[in-house]
């Protein structure tokens, strides 16, 4: 009987089809449930996440391994022979490539965290790396197949000039994006501020435009050669603290030591007591103008992050004015006096 089905190639190829399906599933089952376990208890998350991305692709593989194995039993298909092997080589060194870009995604984003303290990687180089791969993975193929590369190489490089020329300004752009992130004036994660009041943290440098998220939690897109050449002020350069100014102003008949005791002693308990400012920090103040109704003067306060100021200047705001209310000091609205000359 065994005999009987093993001579029958519909019966083999069946076989083969059930065998790898049931060993798909079964070491699936073992990388979830025992290969992960052992990759939770490593200090590194590399090998989780690798886990994770080639679970998929390597079941493909190996279930697209079954059904070649099992098409080359049925002798029906034999005429079509070549064309099997061409479609499951090709399809084989996708599957590859794939599961090495995923791979090589992983390594460049560890890199550029550690190396380069990039909190993510700005999608522009996985895609690079990515069509580097599969170029790579395209030769291989046109060289086992025999192909000459030399006269196809030269036929893309006159047609690269045509479609250079007629992507003049999406080249422009791709280059932009690689200056950005090769000089690094910005970077991932960084909260910037442009021309014309747009402000925001960069959520990705793309191939033709870099995302901004504004603090709405709206997405401005720029592209990136107008970005590439716009005034920019980054807020996370050199580092995420940042100085509060706040401007205020008091009666000219204020007692100055008075006020400046008072409003340090303000800024000193905010300093302490807000969420998002630097502990460490000592506030202080500085007068600088004679205004036309008060004596004007600057309050510094340091703060961890750009939109920790808000929070801070908030509660500032409100101690600042209880605390003047109880000593008596007087923040003035605009006055005018007027002076009449009686003539005789």
């Amino acid at each position: 009987m065994l005999e009987e089905i093993i001579s029958n190639e519909y019966a083999r190829a069946l076989i083969i089809i059930i065998c790898v399906v049931l060993f798909t599933y079964i070491a699936k089952y073992i990388a979830v449930k025992y290969i992960k376990k052992l990759t939770e208890k490593t200090k590194t998350d590399i090998d989780d996440v690798i886990l994770a991305l080639a679970i998929r692709p390597g079941m493909a593989l190996v279930i697209f391994v079954g059904i070649y194995l099992s098409l080359r039993q049925l002798s029906i298909l034999a005429p079509y022979a070549k064309w099997i092997n061409t479609i499951s080589i090709v399809l084989t060194a996708f599957i590859i490539a794939l599961l090495a870009s995923r791979v090589t995604s992983v390594f460049m984003n560890k890199w550029f965290k550690v190396r380069k303290k990039f909190e993510k990687t700005p999608k522009l180089l996985n895609k690079i790396a990515s069509v580097i791969i599969f170029l790579i993975a395209g030769v291989m193929l046109l060289s086992h197949f025999d192909v000459e590369i030399t006269p196809l190489i030269a036929t893309l490089g006159v047609g690269g000039i045509a479609v250079g020329l007629a992507l003049q300004n999406t080249l422009t752009n791709f280059f932009a994006g690689l200056h950005l992130i090769s000089d690094r004036p910005i970077d991932v994660g960084h909260f910037i501020e442009l021309e014309g009041n747009i402000s925001g943290f960069v959520e990705d440098i793309g191939w033709r435009s870099t995302r901004i998220r504004t603090l709405p939690n709206t997405i401005v897109i720029i592209p990136n050669s107008k970005l590439a050449e716009a005034s920019i002020t980054n807020y996370s350069l050199p580092d995420s603290e940042l100085g509060v100014v706040i401007q205020c102003g008091v009666d000219y008949g204020s007692d100055l030591k008075k006020v400046e005791k008072a409003t340090i002693e303000v800024a000193k308990k905010i300093q302490q007591t807000a969420i998002g400012a630097v502990k460490t920090f000592e506030p202080f103040i500085r007068y600088h103008t004679f205004a036309d109704s008060n004596i004007n003067f600057s309050i510094i306060l340091r703060v961890e992050k750009v939109v920790d100021r808000y929070a801070v200047t908030h509660e500032f705001i409100k101690a600042l004015k209880e605390r003047y209310d109880k000593e008596k000091i007087e923040i003035s609205w605009p006055v005018r006096k007027v002076y009449q000359k009686q003539v005789k």
